[in-house]
């Protein structure tokens, strides 16, 4: 087999600039603070890091709002210190990719201005702009993704036409029917090719391609507003303009639940290379569930096509808490680690799960998002509060969002001296699967271990491995062919090393990774 891709050897570490660290005491992430701890990300091996949106913005929605693609905004500093955190990550053997998001821009981006300027300026085109329907109201029945928001449509008074946004009211939808819209994105990412990113995150990707003619959306049928038939050809495009540039990737947030679809993007070769898989982090703590997800991908997939693997971002809460029905949701955190890193695919890490950490509690008065994501955007606690303060490293001043309420325990200067962490637990099993091509490109089936046991052997020539997730509240018996090593456990209090045939007792939750003999 040949070398696997730098995107396929380790896991893509996703950072929420706002949250990751701040080194100018205004309360928000920044990019000098994120290269101040680049340290830490090299120790977790990591292959690359995805950065969520530092394009200037009126920050509607955090930066998903975007009103120039090609700066910086000057919360998170300056081009220059872009081009010092690409240098410096390169020199680290870390890649760069950007969040892309092509579909939409904001309402102050200065296409959208001149757009809504008259019907006859020339990128009125640009954006989605129709008459009313028959009898008044929207051109149809599309809703906004943010359940806030309502309908995906705004009039706008002074030219008399409404205008399409999937999001926010202040997020208008390019249109991409329009070939010189199709164009300037294409230049938006030659633009930072050059500048040496390594490869980009496609916001939404799923909605680059919606029906022309506008028709409603029927329940029971396939959405009219997003994955149209044309979104083949839109990515083909897109992976041409990057494959212009050496050993660049493009992963696409592919939000739906059909997983035929999800596979079809990145089937064939010419499309993306990663997709993410939601229907992947939104199922239960269930191991015939996992399995079933797993096996459905493989059923579908062709042999080169990569799975993405990711069970928490910006937008869905983090693995301690969703998976705490019980008060295990230390425990699963640990376990989901494994399960990421042991598939066969590329991790996604969102900052923050390296440490077990759960959703932040926030407070009423503390509330800034309109879809409620606040909790799992909470910023990264550094250093003990009773050491750094309350922005318990993150910042000198006041935190955009409250940290954690156990930051003294679960910040990365308390778990870097305490082998029982959760970071000492990433870290290992960063470290083992950098060193075993089993883990990166072995041949991967799931096995039958019983109704709680979620497990799957790894084959890259002689060399076999075993992955086994408890997912009973109880202990449970893995039954083992013949003699193994343990060479890892979710469970700090495993004691590592042979095993005899037979089996090995699993505890709730734990999961444990064995070479077998």
């Amino acid at each position: 087999m040949s070398e696997p891709s730098w995107w396929q050897r380790g896991a893509i570490y996703q950072i929420y600039p706002r949250s990751f660290s701040d080194s100018n005491g205004d309360g928000v992430g920044d990019l000098t603070g994120i290269i101040a701890h680049l340290d830490h990300l090299a120790a977790l091996r990591v292959a690359g890091v995805w950065l969520s949106p530092i394009y200037p913005s009126p920050m509607a929605d955090f930066g998903y709002d975007v009103a120039d693609y090609c700066d910086v905004d000057p919360v998170f500093g300056t081009l220059a210190d872009l081009d010092r955190l690409v240098a410096e990550c390169h020199q680290r053997g870390i890649k760069v990719l950007l969040d892309w998001v092509p579909n939409h821009t904001s309402d102050q981006h200065p296409w959208f201005v001149a757009s809504r300027s008259s019907r006859d300026n020339l990128k009125r085109d640009w954006y989605v702009w129709r008459d009313a329907a028959l009898g008044g109201g929207p051109p149809n029945n599309w809703r906004s993704a943010f359940r806030a928001v309502g309908g995906a449509w705004t009039f706008d008074d002074a030219t008399g036409q409404w205008y399409l946004h999937s999001f926010e009211e202040e997020q208008p939808d390019l249109n991409w029917e329009n070939p010189e819209v199709r164009a300037a994105m294409h230049d938006v990412l030659r633009f930072w090719l050059d500048r040496g990113v390594d490869g980009f995150r496609i916001d939404v990707a799923h909605m680059l391609a919606k029906d022309p003619a506008l028709g409603d959306n029927v329940p029971g049928q396939p959405p009219h507003s997003e994955d149209w038939p044309t979104i083949d050809e839109r990515l083909r495009e897109i992976r041409r303009v990057v494959d212009e540039y050496p050993d660049r990737m493009l992963v696409g947030e592919v939000y739906l639940f059909d997983l035929r679809r999800v596979v079809s993007y990145v089937s064939g070769g010419d499309k993306l290379h990663l997709a993410h898989n939601f229907v992947f982090v939104k199922l239960p703590w269930s191991a015939p569930a996992f399995r079933a997800a797993i096996d459905d991908f493989d059923a579908l997939a062709e042999a080169a096509s990569w799975p993405a693997w990711f069970l928490a971002n910006h937008d869905h809460p983090r693995a301690a808490s969703r998976f705490d029905t019980d008060g295990q949701g230390e425990a699963r955190a640990r376990a989901v680690a494994l399960i990421l890193y042991a598939l066969r695919g590329t991790p996604f890490v969102y900052q923050g799960e390296e440490l077990g950490l759960p959703d932040a509690e926030i407070p009423p008065d503390r509330i800034v998002d309109v879809d409620g994501r606040d909790p799992e955007r909470a910023p990264i606690p550094w250093r003990p509060p009773s050491v750094a303060g309350p922005g318990a490293g993150f910042t000198t001043g006041e935190p955009w969002l409250p940290l954690v309420a156990d930051a003294e325990q679960l910040c990365v200067e308390a778990q870097e001296s305490d082998p029982r962490s959760a970071l000492a637990l990433v870290r290992r099993l960063a470290d083992l699967r950098a060193a075993m091509p089993v883990l990166q490109t072995g041949v991967q089936t799931t096995l039958d271990a019983g109704p709680d046991v979620l497990a799957w052997r790894r084959q890259d020539g002689d060399d076999r491995v075993l992955t086994a997730v408890n997912f009973a509240p109880a202990s449970g018996n893995l039954a083992l062919d013949g003699p193994a090593t343990l060479l890892l456990s979710t469970d700090p209090d495993r004691a590592l090393g042979p095993v005899a045939g037979g089996g090995l007792e699993l505890a709730p939750s734990e999961g444990v990774l064995l070479r077998l003999l």
